[in-house]
């Protein structure tokens, strides 16, 4: 296991960066709906974007919506539910079918919410997740469930912080990279991407395999990434190195 991971350098105008949004950009809220839009944080992406010369892109569990929601369009380029749904710098989407699993999935986590006080059920269109933040006993049964909804429906099971996600197969964080970077204006940078959940480690493999940096947000784990930040709060003051 990795331990105290070295933070990374200054951002320079040769990187293409990519950022996970909750638990890296904004903090982790109870619920999905709990992390609002916030002025000075959408400012300070605005200017590293600049800075970048728009090589920035947000890689996220959520859907494009929802970030642009949350980030009032000061990104272009978005890849959305895991890279499922992927939003380019010039407004090209590209958009994954739906899996005809979905619906007994999200007919099941229902359930459970139903008899569970305190879950909640995401529906993101293309995946669907039950947090469980605020019922951290359930955790086993929880998990239990989605590993056996996953083999029954055909869905690929994604497990994150208090969350289990069944999602349509295909596309992860790493592919969306890997397409952003053979696009304008990423093609040719340096590829950063910092996340913190267990979701972000297939981006952190693919930048470090080209030659670019993985950076953790949170407590030491075993992980592709190189660099480390301690919190939300260090994201923004690293990446005030650039704006």
């Amino acid at each position: 296991m990795r331990r105290a991971l070295p933070p990374p350098g200054p951002l320079t105008k040769d990187v293409a960066l990519f950022l996970d949004l909750d638990g890296t950009l904004a903090p982790i809220a109870q619920a999905p709906s709990g992390v609002r839009p916030d002025a000075s944080r959408n400012a300070l992406i605005s200017r590293v974007r600049a800075f970048l010369g728009g090589k920035i892109a947000i890689v996220s569990g959520r859907p494009i919506s929802d970030v642009d929601r949350i980030l009032g369009g000061s990104v272009a380029a978005i890849a959305g539910i895991h890279g499922l749904e992927r939003r380019a710098a010039s407004g090209r989407i590209f958009t994954a079918p739906a899996h005809h699993g979905l619906e007994n999935a999200r007919a099941a986590f229902e359930r459970l919410a139903n008899i569970e006080n305190g879950l909640i059920v995401e529906d993101k269109g293309l995946s669907i997740a039950l947090h469980y933040r605020s019922v951290p006993r359930a955790q086993d049964e929880i998990r239990a469930r989605a590993r056996q909804l996953a083999e029954e429906t055909g869905l690929s099971l994604q497990e994150g912080k208090m969350v289990v996600e069944l999602r349509t197969p295909g596309f992860d964080k790493g592919d969306a990279i890997a397409a952003f970077m053979a696009e304008a204006p990423f093609s040719g940078a340096r590829p950063i991407f910092a996340g913190d959940d267990l979701t972000d480690e297939h981006g952190f493999a693919i930048v470090e395999r080209t030659g670019g940096e993985g950076v953790l947000v949170g407590a030491a784990r075993r992980t592709h990434a190189s660099r480390g930040l301690a919190d939300v709060d260090a994201v923004h003051a690293w990446l005030e190195t650039a704006a």
